[in-house]
């Protein structure tokens, strides 16, 4: 018989969360204890959260015990546990359902009146963030589930009292068909995640499906810009959001002062909102189009979109500064597709640098397999390109894909053989007038910071 999750998220029942110190696990842990559930979990390692989640009465055991799920209703997981964690294991021969996290945050939506999701392969943690900035300040107190740390909150979450909830919604292993959107936003759709997709047809497939999962009380909001998006929600009472004319809500009266735009929010010919960013790039302007559409569908007023981008500064690793070094400028940012790429450096241009020194590192041998020309187009667009090792998460190189092999492309370009070394070359060769940037999805912030330590 099949277990529904909805049945196990209920006040007194007892669930227990593996890998319960992880960026949207811990949030998870203390919604689901918000609402009277009987909440364990477990961790490979003691870390801040982990303390904080004790803080809140929330047993955490350190090391995968199988003893740790006996008594438990249910069990929820991380994407990176699988059948043969101990825990699992465990529960499995018992039979105890096990969740994956996706499903059970889903379970949770269903409990808001407004579940807003930001979906897309990029931008969806800037455009989350800046929905929850223009939420707050129209006094809606929404709880949010961010995959990255939002300055605001000091933290990649919040539990709010309202009847909203913010979601980033990653389509990696289709997780955000776990979802329950009743407002659906659809950033853009492009080639990403291959060990997972086949292709972009499929990619598309899975938005669509994801866009179909709103009621038709709801709203499906899609950036009108971007084909893949498009395509995705082709045939469906979309709201449309862009910067061509075409679109329900666009920017009007642009104008860029110091890198940074000013424009006026304009839906369908009135203006909404008139709005300063303080974060840089078209890109961006793109973004708070997205979060400016979610704020109209859910009836907020044009002053809380005011209010909330005017005080936006960035999430934590896009475009973070970190400091200066020997007069250098020193940022960080997540970018580890060749868009994101070229969205940040083409950015990054206009900010009046003498010289723009990007570290990269690239996240994947099969995501810079996939994508390598669009790469080593990107990468072209710096001053300077230093290379730091392929940064293989979850995968070991099957490809004969390496750093050297994109720096054999990219004329000037510096491959280093560790972070180590890339941290002491970056701190070689600052100078005033640089802009240097610790680009990617893995560790190159490390690069960065050790440079400024001995600052």
């Amino acid at each position: 018989m099949e277990h529904k999750i909805e049945d196990y998220i209920r006040p007194g029942a007892r669930a227990h969360l593996v890998g319960v110190g992880g960026v949207s696990m811990a949030p998870l842990a203390e919604v689901l204890n918000g609402r009277g559930m009987a909440v364990t979990g477990s961790d490979m390692k003691e870390s801040g959260t982990v303390d904080h989640l004790r803080s809140l009465g929330i047993q955490v055991t350190i090391g995968h015990l199988p003893r740790s799920v006996e008594g438990a209703d249910c069990v929820i997981r991380t994407a990176a546990v699988h059948n043969d964690n101990p825990e699992i294991a465990a529960a499995l021969k018992a039979g105890i359902p096990v969740f994956e996290r996706a499903q059970a945050w889903g379970a949770i939506m269903r409990h808001y009146k407004n579940a807003l999701c930001v979906a897309g392969t990029h931008g969806k943690t800037t455009t989350t963030s800046m929905c929850t900035h223009i939420l707050m300040a129209a006094g809606r107190d929404p709880s949010v589930m961010l995959g990255g740390t939002l300055p605001i909150l000091g933290a990649g979450h919040r539990v709010g009292r309202g009847d909203t909830i913010i979601a980033e919604s990653c389509e990696y292993c289709n997780s955000f068909l776990s979802f329950a959107p009743t407002v659906a936003v659809i950033l853009n759709v492009e080639e990403d995640h291959l060990d997972f997709f086949k292709d972009l047809e499929d990619i598309k497939a899975s938005f669509r499906k994801f866009a179909q999962l709103v009621p038709s009380t709801g709203s499906v909001i899609v950036n009108a810009d971007n084909a893949g998006a498009r395509s995705a929600a082709h045939g469906m009472d979309a709201f449309t959001f862009g910067l061509e004319e075409m679109a329900e809500c666009t920017a009007g009266s642009l104008t860029w002062e110091r890198g940074l735009p000013t424009f006026d929010i304009v839906v369908h010919g009135e203006k909404y909102a008139h709005v300063s960013l303080q974060v840089g790039g078209i890109h961006n302007v793109s973004n708070a189009l997205a979060a400016a559409s979610a704020a109209y569908v859910l009836g907020v007023p044009g002053e809380a979109v005011e209010r909330g981008l005017d005080t936006f500064t960035g999430a934590g690793r896009r475009f973070e500064k970190k400091g200066v070094y020997n007069g250098a400028d020193v940022y960080d940012d997540y970018a580890h597709h060749p868009d994101e790429l070229r969205a940040l450096l083409t950015m990054a241009g206009t900010l009046g640098y003498q010289r723009v020194v990007c570290a990269f590192q690239p996240h994947t041998y099969t995501r810079t397999a996939a994508l390598f020309d669009g790469f080593v187009d990107a990468l072209k667009l710096a001053g300077l390109t230093v290379l730091a090792p392929i940064y293989a998460a979850r995968e070991t190189d099957t490809l004969g894909m390496s750093s050297q092999r994109l720096a054999r492309e990219i004329p000037g370009a510096v491959c280093l053989d560790s972070l180590e070394e890339t941290g002491r070359y970056l701190a070689k060769i600052a100078r005033p007038g640089d802009l240097i940037l610790t680009v990617g999805a893995g560790d190159i912030y490390l690069a960065g910071e050790a440079m400024l330590k001995k600052e």
